[in-house]
């Protein structure tokens, strides 16, 4: 008899048996054969594993060569698999209105989603860039605002007491006026108009459920950290504010205002 090793289409024809050996430098992981004959021998079998061995530990070599660890990144353009983790509640936002929503998210993106019942996401996309633009939507939809977290926001309305932020999407809350900037301003656009992007950073939510934002708490940590101030802001509008005359005092105390007209007044999201 003869064992070979790395047969040939006609050598696999002719041949009595097909043995596939695949392991490591350690050992074997995985067995799989076909025989013709009603049996093998010992030495056959004992051949056809030392030459198995021979063979695995010589292609290992070879592998290593050119490539010596995993990579510790898949390339950009291999097809992907991501689990996120939503809060069960949260899946009607990613469905949407008769499956509207993930519609939407797979034609714009090409990824496809599975979302379970546990609020477990399976995205399935073919490439990074897919994949991370369906990640992201899907957090946006569901993602909650953390106390004590530092987001960049759009300001999305003034009111004479501050300014309505949205950090998250459809999630807004206020920056009053005295936690916009470390000096004392007349008007909240001497420091930012609709449109601008600012940092804020979530001091509260309170009893009844507002969002209360501080973009001086924001900065102070970013600038305790050496990390920058990124920030879209109008300037030529704040240039603006500065220049006209002061509005007439703030009746009331510190809060200078009430609060009401958001929305349905309280609620954190915006519909």
């Amino acid at each position: 008899f003869a064992v070979l090793t790395d047969i040939q289409g006609v050598e696999d024809n002719l041949g009595d048996m097909d043995f596939k050996v695949a392991g490591t430098k350690d050992g074997i992981t995985a067995l799989q054969m076909d025989i013709k004959v009603q049996g093998l021998t010992h030495e056959i079998l004992a051949q056809a594993l030392e030459q198995a061995r021979e063979a695995r530990l010589f292609v290992l070599d070879k592998m290593l060569a050119v490539l010596p660890r995993p990579r510790s990144e898949m390339s950009a353009f291999a097809p992907r698999i991501t689990t996120i983790h939503i809060n069960p509640d949260k899946i009607r936002d990613i469905i949407g209105p008769g499956g509207k929503m993930i519609r939407k998210i797979t034609e714009e993106t090409g990824a496809q989603i599975d979302v379970e019942d546990d609020g477990r996401v399976f995205i399935a996309a073919v490439d990074q860039e897919a994949g991370q633009r369906a990640i992201d939507w899907i957090k946006g939809l569901t993602d909650e605002v953390e106390v004590g977290k530092i987001y960049k926001g759009k300001v999305v309305r003034i009111m004479p007491f501050g300014a309505f932020v949205e950090v998250l999407p459809n999630q807004d809350g206020l920056v009053h006026i005295s936690k916009l900037t470390d000096h004392r301003v007349d008007r909240v656009e001497e420091v930012a108009n609709v449109g601008d992007e600012i940092v804020v950073k979530a001091t509260e939510i309170d009893s009844q459920g507002r969002l209360n934002l501080s973009r001086q708490a924001a900065i102070d940590e970013l600038t305790a950290k050496g990390e920058p101030i990124e920030e879209k802001i109008d300037k030529e509008a704040m240039a603006t504010a500065l220049a006209s005359p002061p509005p007439p005092p703030r009746e009331g105390g510190f809060r200078g205002g009430d609060r009401g007209g958001r929305n349905g007044g309280g609620g954190r999201g915006r519909r």
